[in-house]
């Protein structure tokens, strides 16, 4: 790890992310609905990853609605083309 760039201090530095809100709330909607003990995970930080971002939108969209995933799941499946 201490020759890639930034990962030096990957366990206690934080990595900036920005998502429009649309891909937020698909994503967190589906963290709260998925399974995170049947996730195929090749190590279990991955799945500490995956709760780490669960947390982390919750706090960023809260109290989201079933009409906001709505809302999120059709804006981007029309980008889709679908």
């Amino acid at each position: 790890m201490s020759g890639t760039p930034g990962l030096g201090t990957a366990a206690s530095g934080t990595t900036p992310l920005s998502l429009r809100t649309a891909d937020a709330v698909v994503l967190l909607d589906w963290l709260m609905s998925v399974d995170l003990d049947r996730l195929p995970v090749r190590n279990l930080a991955q799945k500490q990853a995956l709760m780490d971002l669960l947390q982390r939108l919750d706090r960023s969209i809260p109290g989201y609605t079933p009409e906001d995933v709505d809302q999120a799941h059709r804006l981007l499946t029309s980008e889709m083309g679908l």
